[in-house]
């Protein structure tokens, strides 16, 4: 049974060394491919280059997310550009708005989500988007390329109702961390996540953030990884009444389709189904 794992920050420090265990441990539990966030071009062309290093288990995307939007200049598009040309680069983002953090004033963030939404719509190619307490401003801006908008995701999604019924109307697919399996900040998750058509329903780490407060045992220095999406994806079945092996079926089929990732690509061998048992 597979899982894919639409984001992960595998060129954080914090995988530095041991990558390759946390790669081996990730097939162990069934992940079966793995999107590599790109957060600025640096970053990009580094999970360009791991995901070539690995391929059938890694992919990438290219962007700057809006906590480096200050970094946007007149380079940062052609080189995105070139990025979005790599054979494993398979979405432009993690780009939008975080007006939570507010890292960097919300006119360079609105300028450098712009610029990367045209750029999109120009290549076709898939988005990843972030968006933190940038509702409905966020959907503004995608409501305003609609006609030409490609397809979309709003990675980890933590928001409330109406900010759901936004991006489902606009036809957005909807990705699901370990915020869900959080009772502190994640419990509305689990009535909204049966509100996502379960043809647009994803799931991710965002690793090394994010891990589930409720797995046990606590990883060390809590640092998540692409293996802990069995146990969201456990979290997510639950909360739809449904089988965690259906559900980690269905939504990797829906990530394949999204990211256009082959299915016949030769990569890690699925782990054994006991590895979704509740």
């Amino acid at each position: 049974m597979e899982l894919v794992d639409i984001g992960a920050n595998l060129t954080h420090a914090a995988f530095r060394d041991d990558l390759e265990a946390v790669l081996a441990r990730a097939r162990a539990a069934g992940v079966g491919a793995v999107v590599v966030t790109g957060s600025t071009v640096g970053e990009s062309a580094a999970a360009a280059a791991l995901a070539e290093a690995h391929p059938g288990a890694l992919w990438a995307t290219a962007g700057v997310h809006p906590h480096h939007a200050r970094e946007c200049d007149a380079a940062t598009i052609p080189a995105l550009r070139e990025l979005a040309r790599h054979p494993r680069v398979v979405a432009l983002g993690e780009c939008g708005l975080d007006f939570h953090r507010n890292y960097a004033p919300h006119p360079d963030q609105e300028r450098c989500f712009l610029a990367q939404l045209e750029l999109a719509c120009e290549l076709g190619k898939p988005l990843f988007l972030h968006s933190r307490d940038a509702h409905p401003r966020c959907a503004d801006m995608l409501r305003a390329q609609r006609g030409r908008l490609p397809r979309a995701v709003a990675h980890c999604f933590t928001g409330e109702r109406d900010e759901l019924r936004a991006y489902l109307e606009l036809g957005l697919h909807i990705g699901i961390t370990g915020w869900i399996c959080d009772e502190r900040r994640g419990r509305h998750l689990l009535a909204l996540v049966r509100e996502i058509p379960r043809e647009r329903l994803l799931l991710e780490t965002d690793s090394p953030y994010l891990t589930p407060r409720d797995l046990r045992p606590q990883p060390r220095a809590r640092r998540n990884e692409p293996a802990h999406l069995a146990h969201i994806a456990r979290s997510v079945a639950r909360a739809l009444g449904r089988p965690p092996e259906e559900v980690a079926a269905e939504t990797a089929r829906n990530a394949r389709a999204f990211f256009g990732l082959p299915a016949d690509e030769p990569g890690p061998a699925p782990a054994p189904q006991r590895a979704l048992a509740a």
